[in-house]
Formats: structure tokens, C-alpha cells, sequence
């Protein structure tokens, strides 16, 4: 098992330490819901060093990145970010990343931690062209500064200025006194905030200087496990839970990330799909009934026929209710039609909403 540059840290804060995606990793430190509640209405410091990172460089960089990725990375200017994801031959999803355009021949992609060797092979079959390819992943740190409090909490560690920064930008600046950090204005909490990206040598240095600034500011380490409720609550997507390499993007609803203003990967497939219509859709629901929805519950209709399946599901607590995503039959994929979980054999009741679940 992999360690981050701040393994030990975490475990001297006392932190419950889990394997996730290859890597020892920190699930919680006070416990999840305190650490939900801190991102929500403060600030608070995840390590996701876990995570991929590859530089492509070159003349034909934008054309190796349109080739692999649904989104149209032509739109993109310098200090810009772009989701997206990669399609494979097949109709379903190698991998949803991140790409953010450095300078006009230098892109930095972030992709999940379990996919990092699949994505690079990947990408490295689709690199005909000579494009200069690094994965930096095992030389990089990766700090989430999330919630309303973040950017108070971190002006006074750099010259950037941090509170105008718009959503999916970047900055390369001094940080902490460190010289070419990427701070971004990115994060998968919806929460707000940032991502700072650091040599692995800095990652301790930073981390102590952002709890020295914050803490007036009441910042905490925050663990895996809110990661997963914070993002849960806005409805974000996580790669082997909700989509993987057999899930169609449209299905997926990441329709709004398929360009077709380009050719790509598996393209005219898509596009035909796209046209004829997929026959089941991910969806949010909240539970009517009292009952935790799991990965893989069967959905039921008032029948109990089979109509779907949920792939994420918790306790939120921000709404202290269930909530869950899943696939569903489109005929059932409507705001507030009534569904039902199998829980244990027993059919719970639950409703569909669009997520967000927290505004």
C-alpha cells in the first residue's frame, strides 16, 4: 500500500486510517459528521495526494487531449479548468478527469487515483504524435481547502488573490513561501474553496502553515469518509461507484461534457446514442422511509419489479435524511416519482430529486 507525503501526520493527529485506491488514507479524524459540518460552514483540509497527475507537452498536446477526452479542450485558455471524461471504444467511461491548460502547449490532466496506470496507457496508446508525456503523480501532493471560510483562511499565505478567483480557474504563484504552486479554485465538495497542488518536499510545510493561518478560522483535517457525504449531497459523480468503464455518459447525464465539435474516442457511437436515447438514467432520491441506501440495492417499483439499481448511498448530514444516486428505468427517472429500495427485503420508500440535495 501507497503512502502520501503527509501519512505520518495523519496518523500522529490521530486519524482512523483506511486502503483506499492503492493508498493508506485518512477516513476520519473527530468523526464524519463534525468534519461534514466544519467544510459546510467553515473550512477545512483534505489530503487527496492520492490522486493522478500527468503533463502533456508539446505542438499536437491539444490534439493527443481532444482525441481522449469528450470535452472540447480547444475552448480552454491559460488558468483554465475543464471536466470531462475519457470515452472508451465500447460506449463506456475509462475515466472522468480533470484537464487544466497551463500555457497553449502545456496541460496538466488530473485523473482518479484507482485509474492512474489504466488512464496513462490509455492516453499513451492515442499518442501518435510525439506529444512529451510525465505522470507526476508520485512526485505530487495535493491539499483540498474546502468551505465558505477557505479563501480567509488562506490570503494571508499568498500575493494570489484569492476571493475573486472564478470557479474552475487557476494560479501558479508563492505559497507559503513556496515558489510554482497551482492554486486552483476547484474542489468536489461544493462547498467552495481550493486545490493546491505541491512538490510531495513542501507538503508538510504547507499543510502546518495552512492550519497556522486558519485557525482563527476554525479549520480542521477532514477525512475521506465527509469527502464522500460532502460530494453525495451535491451529486457528484465517483468513478467506480456511479460510473465506470461499462456506463454510458449519457446515462451518466454527462451529456453537458460531450462535444461533438470535434471527433473523439468512440464519437459517432455516442452521437448515435445521444440521438436514439438511453433506457435508464441516473438519478438523486431522497428516502420517504427511514432506511440507509448501499451501493448495488436493488430499486423497485410499487410492484417490486426490479427497475434499477442504486450505486451511492448516506446518511446526510446536512439534511439528516438518506440520500442516494441510481440508475432507473427513464419511465421512472422523473422529479418526484416514487420508488422503493430493497433494504434487507423490505421495500422502502423513496422519492426522486435532482440533486443538488443541499443548495
Amino acid at each position: 500500500m501507497k503512502n502520501t507525503a503527509l501519512t505520518d501526520l495523519h496518523i500522529s493527529l490521530g486519524a482512523k486510517m483506511v486502503p483506499f485506491a492503492g493508498f493508506n488514507m485518512p477516513v476520519q479524524y473527530s468523526g464524519i459528521n463534525d468534519e461534514h459540518e466544519t467544510v459546510r460552514t467553515a473550512v477545512g483540509v483534505f489530503d487527496v495526494s492520492h490522486m493522478g497527475e500527468f503533463i502533456l507537452k508539446g505542438e499536437k498536446a491539444l490534439d493527443l487531449i481532444q482525441k481522449i477526452s469528450s470535452n472540447d479542450a480547444a475552448k480552454l485558455y491559460d488558468g483554465k479548468v475543464q471536466y470531462g471524461y475519457i470515452p472508451n471504444e465500447d460506449g463506456g467511461i475509462v475515466d472522468d478527469f480533470l484537464t487544466y491548460r497551463i500555457d497553449e502547449t502545456t496541460y496538466l490532466l488530473v485523473v482518479n487515483a484507482s485509474n492512474i496506470e489504466k488512464d496513462w496507457n490509455w492516453i499513451s496508446k492515442y499518442n501518435t504524435e510525439g506529444v512529451d508525456m510525465k505522470d507526476i503523480s508520485d512526485k505530487t501532493s495535493l491539499l483540498a481547502i474546502q468551505g465558505p471560510k477557505a479563501a480567509d483562511a488562506l490570503q494571508s499565505l499568498t500575493d494570489i488573490d484569492l476571493a475573486p478567483m472564478e470557479y474552475y480557474t487557476f494560479q501558479k504563484g508563492k505559497f507559503a513561501g513556496v515558489d510554482n504552486v497551482i492554486v486552483s479554485a476547484t474542489g468536489y465538495t461544493g462547498a467552495g474553496g481550493f486545490e493546491i497542488y505541491v512538490a510531495n518536499e513542501d507538503a508538510e510545510k504547507v499543510w502546518k502553515a495552512i492550519f497556522e493561518a486558519g485557525a482563527a478560522y476554525g479549520i480542521k483535517p477532514i477525512g475521506l469518509g465527509a469527502r464522500d457525504t460532502l460530494r453525495l449531497e451535491m451529486g457528484f459523480c465517483l468513478y467506480g461507484n456511479d460510473i465506470d468503464d461499462k456506463t454510458s455518459p449519457f446515462a451518466a447525464g454527462l451529456g453537458w461534457v460531450t462535444k461533438f465539435t470535434k471527433d473523439f474516442v468512440n464519437s459517432a457511437n455516442l452521437k448515435a446514442e445521444k440521438e436514439n436515447g438511453v433506457a435508464q438514467k441516473l438519478v438523486g432520491f431522497e428516502m420517504i422511509d427511514r432506511g440507509i441506501p448501499r451501493h448495488d440495492y436493488e430499486i423497485v417499483d410499487a410492484e417490486g419489479n426490479v427497475i434499477g439499481r442504486v450505486t451511492s448511498g448516506t446518511q446526510s448530514p446536512s439534511l439528516k435524511k438518506s440520500i442516494g444516486l441510481g440508475y432507473v428505468n427513464t419511465a421512472f427517472a422523473k422529479e418526484g416519482a416514487e420508488i422503493y429500495i430493497n433494504i434487507r427485503n423490505q421495500k422502502v420508500k423513496a422519492v426522486i430529486k435532482k440533486p443538488p440535495f443541499v443548495k
